[in-house]
């Protein structure tokens, strides 16, 4: 279907919309985007907003599953549980990402020290284009800002059991209460997880990327008296997957052969992520003072070798297994934090100082078998060991201030200054099989850079009438530069500098609360332009990335979120983002030269994307009631390579969902891609594709209380 003609259905299906007589009203929705709290339709930026009913209806399991229900967003991963993520084609091509995520307040510092399971979660914010002035490093493309359910006076609980087809097991259990009314307060999460995997390896004919996880999610709450409050919370991921990367080198074989691999070095990969944070907030009579300590590890390692050549051949693995000392990053973050807390005050504004430091020993081996000559390599049975430790810090101060002109029209104004330093220590080292002696091909050599930003931000909001508001923002973002790793390849030496890559957006916003709050339509439209891209490199056979500023991108694309009670039964979600994300200028390195790759279109982004979801539901008596859901979801062009040569066509999702609920349990059928659409989520610069689920289905039951 052209974009044309969408456009053209989706404007007579939202006419028709309109026309329909509704009885019910759509929720007022707050959202803390600003770092304060304010309505949903009040909020002057791009922001969506999913609840606790949302995500359970669009059975958002993980961070990733939010992709293509908001408008201009993307996010796959290869099969090792890290996310990569788009928003409006800005795109995360390194381990420092283009979208910053919070949990509970806490940054996520990159992507090994991440959670991306999503369960017991209150609400989910998705901020669209930079948000430098407040977010800082990182949230060039945007934010994803996740909160989870907090223990209050009265105790509740819920629990939640799925089984599905692949030996989908998912249980998650909770409770929250109160240990000392008023004062003392207490909650825990667990999951439990676990499938058999979507793919089969011929070499060994049993399933691969099978799956086992356990999580969990503990607060502790202490009411100091009327006015400070201290919050300690840890939060846990362990995970097993007996397969990871389920990759298929070619586009056509991976199509012509769905979900079959045949790779003869098999292994577990064993994922250790543990997050903790303490909390201490003031909630005085004219502001609001907080401080949120936090520490984020992560250990992750295969217990044997990896298939480096995704084949049955003995000739490229990967080792990483030496032990804790190394592959065990350690992040630290503190945020200060201090708001104003008078509400007829005609200015609002928030300041704050954020301070980081990082950790990362990597410690990588590739091994050459026998076979390795078919690789083209010269020798075999050997390995290369590259030692890589990076160090970071850094300090930032941000501000920002809303002033009521007068009634309709508000300023704000807002800048962060990031001053962050970097130094990587590096060694190389040659270990032959048959004595198993190490020698040194690349002695300890080091190197320390630094670099800043000024990200600032302006922007006008105009309110026509209670239910309708317009915005205008300007604002910049920057993305953290670094030093190249070590690799086998010569001609990419290691601790290259690269430079921070900065984007200037400008953004145009109306939203409308119509027919009384029956219907809400938010229409969005942005320009960004993204100066000293960050250009990957991935150095075969080692799979490591060298970066460099190579590139300059412009972005610009429409958004709109339509959300309607039709009837009392009956409501409709429907959200679209069309981008066009292209490089003005590109130049990557490619077969020992350089490729101008000017005009080409940025990775990881649809030109087009929506979901639309129809659900109805009915009371079939006073304690019992019925409902029945359908969602489409649209994913339009997509590149997966920044030459374009692999390419994922259109394609459509369809998911099903029914079931009925009495008093306090609950019970329902679902199935994601009925129809068992083949497609590419993830693929490779180098060929290697990873489909996307197959159609999968279960019964859940829910118990609350």
């Amino acid at each position: 279907m052209s974009y044309k003609a969408f456009s053209k259905t989706i404007s007579v299906f939202i006419l028709s919309i309109l026309s329909i007589h509704v009885f019910a009203q759509l929720d007022t929705v707050k959202v803390t985007a600003q770092k304060r709290t304010e309505l949903l339709q009040k909020s002057p930026l791009a922001v969506s907003n999913l609840n606790s009913q949302q995500i359970s209806a669009y059975r958002v399991w993980n961070i990733k599953d939010i992709s293509g229900i908001i408008p201009n967003i993307y996010s796959a991963d290869p099969g090792d549980g890290r996310d990569v993520t788009a928003i409006r084609g800005i795109a995360t091509t390194s381990y420092d990402p283009t979208t910053a995520v919070y949990i509970d307040g806490v940054n996520q510092f990159n992507l090994d020290t991440y959670i991306p399971n999503l369960y017991d979660i209150e609400r989910i914010e998705i901020l669209r284009g930079p948000q430098g002035s407040l977010y800082g490093r990182n949230a060039m493309g945007g934010v994803i800002n996740i909160i989870t359910k907090q223990p209050a006076n009265f105790t509740n609980g819920s629990a939640d059991l799925t089984w599905g087809n692949y030996g989908q097991k998912r249980v998650n259990a909770n409770i929250r209460t109160s240990l000392i009314k008023d004062k003392l307060f207490f909650g825990a999460s667990g999951l439990f997880d676990a499938r058999e995997g979507y793919y089969t390896n011929e070499y060994n004919q049993l399933p691969y990327d099978r799956q086992r996880g356990f999580s969990g999610n503990y607060y502790v709450k202490y009411l100091l008296n009327s006015k400070w409050t201290i919050t300690f919370n840890t939060k846990h991921r362990k995970q097993e997957n007996k397969g990871a990367f389920p990759l298929i080198f070619g586009v056509d074989q991976a199509f012509n052969n769905p979900y079959v691999l045949n790779q003869n070095a098999t292994t577990i990969m064993k994922d250790k992520t543990i997050n903790s944070s303490l909390s201490v907030v003031y909630n005085g009579s004219k502001f609001q003072f907080s401080s949120q300590t936090a520490y984020q590890s992560n250990y992750r390692y295969y217990t044997d070798p990896i298939d480096g050549d995704f084949s049955p051949l003995e000739a490229i693995t990967v080792v990483n297994n030496y032990g804790k000392d190394w592959n065990n990053i350690k992040a630290w973050t503190q945020d200060f934090k201090i708001n104003s807390n008078v509400n007829n005050s005609p200015i609002k504004w928030t300041a704050g100082m954020y301070l980081f430091a990082q950790n990362a020993p990597t410690k990588q081996g590739t091994h050459f078998g026998k076979d390795a000559y078919l690789m083209g390599i010269d020798g075999s049975d050997f390995t290369l060991i590259n030692s890589t430790t990076t160090k970071r810090k850094g300090i930032a101060v941000y501000g920002q201030a809303t002033y009521a002109i007068n009634n309709q029209l508000n300023i704000t104004a807002g800048v962060r200054n990031d001053f962050e330093q970097v130094e990587q220590f590096v060694t190389g080292a040659y270990s032959p099989d048959y004595n198993k002696a190490i020698y040194e091909t690349q002695g300890l050599i080091s190197k320390k850079t630094d670099f800043g930003a000024l990200s600032p931000k302006l922007g006008l909001d105009f309110s026509f009438n209670a239910d309708q508001m317009g915005f205008i923002n300007y604002s910049k973002g920057f993305r953290a530069g670094g030093l190249s790793p070590l690799s086998s390849d010569p001609s990419q030496p290691p601790l290259m500098r690269y430079k921070p890559e900065h984007s200037n957006n400008i953004e145009i916003g109306l939203k409308n609360n119509l027919f009384n709050n029956h219907v809400r339509l938010n229409i969005t439209t942005f320009f960004t332009q993204v100066n000293d891209a960050q250009v990957p490199t991935l150095i075969l056979p080692d799979a490591i990335t060298v970066t460099k500023n190579n590139g300059k991108l412009n972005s610009k694309g429409v958004e709109l979120e339509f959300a309607a009670q039709a009837s009392k039964h009956l409501s409709i979600d429907y959200n679209v983002g069309y981008t066009n994300a292209q490089f003005e200028s590109l130049e990557i390195a490619q077969n020992g030269s350089n490729s101008i790759l000017n005009g080409n279109k940025q990775i990881f982004t649809p030109d087009l994307s929506s979901m639309l979801a129809i659900q109805y539901e009915k009371n079939l008596n006073n304690n019992l009631k019925g409902f029945i859901r359908t969602e489409w979801k649209y994913t339009g062009t997509t590149y997966f390579d920044l030459s374009n040569n692999i390419k994922q066509s259109p394609y459509n999702l369809i998911n099903a969902s029914t079931g009925i609920q009495l008093n306090d349990i609950s019970f329902k059928i679902w199935t994601r891609n009925l129809t068992n659409q083949r497609y590419i989520s993830y693929a490779y610069d180098f060929g290697a594709v990873h489909l996307g689920d197959p159609a999968t289905s279960g019964l859940t039951i829910s118990v609350r209380f």
